[in-house]
């Protein structure tokens, strides 16, 4: 491999070819000299910008957290539009898109990573998961306080529901990702309850 080579914003070069070989070859296959093929520079260039692989990886991980702010926000900002299960639909299937799946058995499998996330960030253990599940939780909060899901609605155990039965389902996903029917499927069964016995407005 190449051993004089100059990467611009090294870091992100890095961390995009870090995401290829995850998607590629999962979390077994990501190591850093498979990074350092993929970017085309010396294994020496890592070790420049990071003090070891799991911080490497800590970072790439909170790196691709931070990235789910924006669908986070926009899931937000979807309170009180369309319905609730069609606005639940459209964000899980773009917070369980391929890269956050090929994370999570990443910081699943690797002790140290996970230790090196929860120094960096309050629950940062269990990055990507915790994105997904704030984002859902404080979207619930928003319909319920807007009348659109009963006001004695469980969120913990909604969210809890939505988040893992839809890390579950999409997962589960040869030969592919679940069709956005069986996501809205999923999401209304969740939701029947707690949004049939709102109160109607008058």
């Amino acid at each position: 491999m190449p051993t004089g080579v100059h990467l611009r914003d090294a870091r992100q070069q890095l961390f995009d070819a870090a995401e290829r070989v995850l998607l590629r070859a999962g979390p077994a296959g990501l190591t850093s000299r498979a990074v350092t093929d993929e970017a085309g520079c010396a294994k020496g260039v890592l070790h420049r910008h990071f003090s070891d692989f799991d911080a490497f990886l800590a970072d790439l991980v909170l790196d691709r957290a931070a990235q789910l702010e924006t669908q986070a926000d926009a899931l937000r900002k979807s309170a009180g539009t369309g319905t609730p299960a069609d606005n639940l639909t459209t964000a899980l299937t773009t917070l369980f898109g391929p890269v956050p799946l090929a994370i999570i058995p990443l910081i699943t499998f690797r002790d140290v990573l996970r230790a090196r996330l929860r120094q960096a960030r309050p629950g940062g253990g269990i990055a990507i998961l915790g994105q997904v599940t704030a984002a859902v939780s404080a979207y619930l909060a928003d319909e319920r306080d807007r009348g659109r899901i009963a006001a004695d609605a469980d969120l913990d155990s909604l969210t809890l529901s939505l988040v893992g039965g839809g890390h579950l389902l999409f997962t589960d996903r040869d030969p592919g990702p679940p069709s956005p029917a069986a996501v809205g499927r999923f999401v209304g069964s969740v939701l029947a309850d707690v949004v049939q016995r709102r109160p109607r407005r008058s």
